[in-house]
């Protein structure tokens, strides 16, 4: 269930705002076209559950490479 996902996103994030905006963020650049917007939102959490997403954003800000989007 998508709760104990929130739940558990929430042992790294304390804030759940700051858990709301990063999420949103993620799952932007995450979402793959002709795939539910459930399912990248429940792989967002997932990772976040794993391993603090606070700690990455600060780290892969300027490493990451920009992903071009093609017109549908």
């Amino acid at each position: 269930m998508r709760s104990d996902l929130i739940f558990g996103a929430l042992a790294h994030v304390s804030n759940r705002y700051q858990l709301c905006q990063l999420a949103s963020k993620a799952t932007r650049k995450l979402h793959k076209p002709n795939t539910r917007l459930q399912d990248t939102t429940n792989d967002v959490l997932v990772r976040f559950h794993v391993s603090s997403p606070l700690a990455k954003a600060s780290v892969s800000q300027g490493s990451a490479p920009v992903q071009q989007r093609r017109a549908a």
